[in-house]
């Protein structure tokens, strides 16, 4: 790894930047930029998700564009585990199109390069011989950002969570059902994730029982997902970034669908809900004042928390691109670009933070990377 200069630098590996990669070859800028990938493999995040998890239980997978799923996989692929489908597709991906995917490599900041206005330095370490690492710097005009959400588990505080003696976990760090054995597990969060835990751990780990809460009573609807609120929720999340103000999740404002896994969940009485609780303590949480009918305490060994996630953009503080209201100003025709600094975008914050949105902002990336090059102005 030495110092270098190119023209773009996706920062992930993920399917939002190996759809941004494909699409800058496309644009003509073959050797112009690289790919860096701080996971050890290809595979992105999918590569740490839980082994029961399988391609036909995840959100869907999206094809990345011009090699699908099942062309590279085959028709037989969905009870395939996760975290091992998906690194082998996207690994096949980065060969058929001999994408510059650098790994492992960590990004510690991006800063403007002093005494210029249209260039950034890119620092980063890498492996070194031995057990040593190397730290380089790439200079570059354009900033493709694609590091997606999961290295910045949420977990929000509540008085007391230092006291408790148990076990606390997030989705993160979840590996299978099994290690709840005999255990009283809380589940936190009303999202999918949370859901499809929840019914795993209660039906497969050994002499456990389950509970569930979370701030807002999930909504169960037998109505088939339409397009038209697809459309919608992308574009009540979109609002949002234009507006300077934190994004909210595409998932969390599409509801919840009952599927049967979920209907007989209901009616084994697996997804009994409760309301979040007010404080934690020494053997379990408390719901000092919430209704009526809820219990004063509950007392369990495990708080697991399937509360979500929040952008992976630490990185970037150097370039100050908080806006007032708390979130990042974005625009750009699919909000995938800094308003303030329009050689940096972001994919997967905000309404592109899906598989199918995040190709759709790689093409939009490429072609918003190749305007900037030549010196076009910026699309609203």
């Amino acid at each position: 790894m030495t110092d270098e200069r190119l023209d773009c630098v996706v920062i992930g590996g993920g399917q939002a930047g190996l759809s941004a990669g494909y699409f800058l070859r496309r644009r003509g800028l073959t050797g112009r930029f690289a790919i860096l990938d701080h996971a050890p493999k290809p595979g992105g995040a999918w590569q740490f998700r839980w082994p029961t998890l399988t391609l036909a239980g995840a959100n869907h997978v999206h094809d990345l564009p011009g090699y699908g799923l099942t062309e590279a996989l085959g028709v037989e692929c969905d009870e395939w585990p996760a975290a091992t489908a998906v690194p082998d597709y996207f690994e096949r991906y980065e060969k058929r199109f001999e994408l510059d995917v650098r790994r492992p490599v960590h990004v510690t900041a991006v800063r403007r390069r002093r005494g210029t206005t249209d260039e950034y330095e890119v620092l980063l370490t890498g492996p070194g011989p031995g057990d040593t690492r190397i730290d380089s710097t790439i200079i570059t005009r354009t900033i493709v950002n694609a590091t997606g959400t999961w290295d910045r588990p949420f977990i929000p505080y509540i008085p007391g969570t230092e006291r408790f003696t148990g076990r606390q976990l997030h989705t993160h760090d979840y590996t299978g059902p099994h290690e709840f054995d005999g255990q009283r597990v809380l589940v936190v969060g009303a999202g999918i994730s949370a859901v499809q835990l929840l019914m795993e751990i209660a039906r497969t780990a050994t002499d456990v029982t389950t509970y569930w809460c979370s701030r807002t009573r999930p909504v169960f609807t037998d109505v088939p997902f339409s397009p038209e609120e697809g459309r919608e929720a992308v574009a009540r999340v979109e609002r949002r970034v234009r507006a300077g103000l934190p994004p909210t999740s595409v998932v969390s404002v599409t509801g919840l669908r009952t599927t049967p896994a979920i209907a007989a969940a209901q009616a084994d009485g697996i997804l009994e809900w409760l309301p979040m609780f007010t404080r934690i303590v020494a053997d379990g949480v408390r719901f000092d004042g919430v209704r009526e009918d809820a219990p004063a305490q509950l007392d369990v060994d495990v708080i697991f928390w399937c509360t979500g996630f929040r952008s992976a953009l630490d990185h970037l503080a150097p370039l100050h691109l908080r806006a007032a209201g708390g979130g990042i100003t974005m625009t750009g025709t699919l909000a995938t670009v800094v308003a303030d600094e329009p050689g940096v975008q972001l994919l997967g914050y905000g309404p592109s933070a899906s598989t199918i949105g995040a190709n759709r902002a790689g093409r939009e990336a490429a072609r918003h990377v190749r305007a900037v090059l030549d010196g076009e102005s910026v699309r609203s």
